[in-house]
């Protein structure tokens, strides 16, 4: 995984949300075993602590659980993914429709930016 971190947002937060993305977009599988505390957070360049409570905040959302002495595992619940997919798809909109009214564009323009961009990137 590629860690990437931004100045201003906790790091946790980033983590949070990385992980998150890779569960909803099926990168980490339903189901399966995430790598330790430790390893995660070598790999990311941040101190234990960090992961761990960024790890505690995924578990008390439900995208991942724990089995004792296996490990952590993420959520194979449909409803779980399901939300968190429109959650984070909610933040992404807001913050494109956001940075689009900053350069004045009308809901209209927004609208005909977006339909233009989708019928390119096909």
């Amino acid at each position: 995984m590629k860690w990437e971190f931004k100045n201003g947002i906790p790091i946790y937060l980033q983590i949070v949300d990385q992980i998150k993305r890779q569960i909803v977009s099926g990168e980490l599988a339903p189901g399966s075993r995430i790598p330790a505390v430790r390893d995660l957070a070598q790999e990311a360049g941040v101190n234990p602590n960090t992961m761990q409570r960024a790890l505690t905040q995924l578990e008390q959302e439900g995208l991942l659980h724990t089995q004792r002495t296996r490990g952590r595992f993420v959520t194979d619940e449909e409803e779980v993914m399901r939300e968190t997919r429109q959650q984070l798809s909610r933040e992404y909109i807001a913050e494109l429709y956001k940075h689009l009214r900053e350069l004045g564009l009308d809901r209209e323009e927004i609208v005909a930016a977006v339909s233009a961009w989708e019928d390119t990137d096909k």
